[in-house]
């Protein structure tokens, strides 16, 4: 940031309140918070934007963080948002605009709410995130023996995504921790809502949270999705134990409805012929897989449950290594599939 901006900021910031009431007319003061929905001046409880502090640096008055999305910045950010200002020279201009003038009342404008854990706050925390090739998102999948998803566009990687402990105020800014985020979508693609599993940058493990794991939008139905389900597909609960069954069947199209109610629940794609179920060795998951079972029958859809000698599939790619689970997995197989799922070639 050059001089000149750097002292338009720093004057922003001295009046930070001010700034706030007239571009986030919708917010609130409370405490040494701002809170408002989003950047665009939705009602809501989102974003939050420190009133107080030094001019620069950390802790400064006029920086806002999205807890939905992840978004954050300073309050030049914030005026190019409310405003939708396209170009930086534009923000500027504004920003002089407003620090000489008197505060006039801001135009009521209509917005449309993109409310917290919504599958529009999904859609924009998942663009927020970046390949997981090189990150510590790649890191933790390996540490669970999950290799060659790098590239895989339904996970990402955000380095400082929000984390809001239970039971925290609402008026206190959440905690940011590195995340891997896996897209959730419908039986078309669309994406409805985001997984987070938030991670430990010392250990590439799950963070020392509870929850380490959480969802945000519409999962009912839906599911992470790696590969294309045309006649066949795996469907399975944890991320990790699903991603185990399409690592070592490389060629098998598969969805982690990410728990067993949810698995329970799972629209099934139209032309689905047969449908492997990988779900936990336990009694949620027996009980899943049997709900399963009857609605893939009743829509003629044949139903193989496939077995894991532990009590996931990750469990024992960690305990068989990647050929030996794929040899366990292959005897499990309907015969019409044998060729396609154990060749080499995907």
């Amino acid at each position: 940031m050059n001089s000149a901006a750097s002292e338009i900021a720093g004057r922003l910031g001295r009046e930070a309140e001010a700034v706030c009431r007239h571009y986030l007319s919708n917010g609130r003061k409370q405490g040494r918070y701002w809170i408002v929905g989003d950047i665009e001046n939705t009602p809501g409880r989102s974003l939050y934007v420190r009133l107080t502090g030094p001019t620069h640096g950390p802790g400064a008055a006029g920086k806002w963080t999205d807890a939905a999305t992840g978004e954050h910045g300073d309050l030049l950010d914030l005026i190019a948002g409310a405003r939708q200002l396209r170009t930086f020279g534009e923000t500027l201009d504004e920003a002089r605009l407003f620090l000489s003038l008197p505060r006039p009342e801001p135009p009521t404008r209509e917005r449309v709410v993109a409310s917290t854990g919504s599958p529009e706050a999904s859609r924009r925390l998942f663009a927020m995130g970046s390949p997981v090739g090189g990150t510590l998102a790649e890191r933790y999948l390996h540490r669970r023996d999950l290799i060659g998803f790098s590239a895989e566009t339904a996970l990402r990687f955000h380095p400082c995504c929000y984390y809001w402990r239970e039971g925290q105020p609402k008026d206190t800014p959440p905690e940011t921790w590195p995340a891997l985020l896996a897209k959730v979508t419908d039986v078309n693609g669309n994406l409805t809502g985001v997984h987070r599993t938030w991670l430990d940058p010392a250990t590439a493990r799950k963070a020392p949270l509870d929850p380490s794991r959480k969802a945000m939008g519409n999962l009912l139905g839906h599911g992470v999705r790696i590969g294309t389900a045309s006649d066949i597909l795996a469907a399975g609960e944890g991320l990790e134990s699903t991603l185990s069954v399409r690592m070592a069947l490389p060629n098998m199209p598969v969805i982690s409805a990410l728990s067993a109610n949810h698995l329970a629940a799972l629209i099934l794609p139209t032309g689905l012929q047969r449908l492997y179920i990988a779900a936990d060795a336990d009694e949620a998951g027996d009980m899943a897989t049997a709900s399963l079972i009857e609605r893939a029958g009743a829509v003629g859809i044949e139903t193989i449950r496939l077995i894991s000698l532990g009590g996931d599939f990750n469990e024992d790619l960690r305990k068989l290594g990647r050929d030996d689970l794929r040899t366990h997995l292959g005897q499990q197989l309907a015969e019409p599939d044998l060729s396609r799922l154990l060749s080499d070639e995907h």
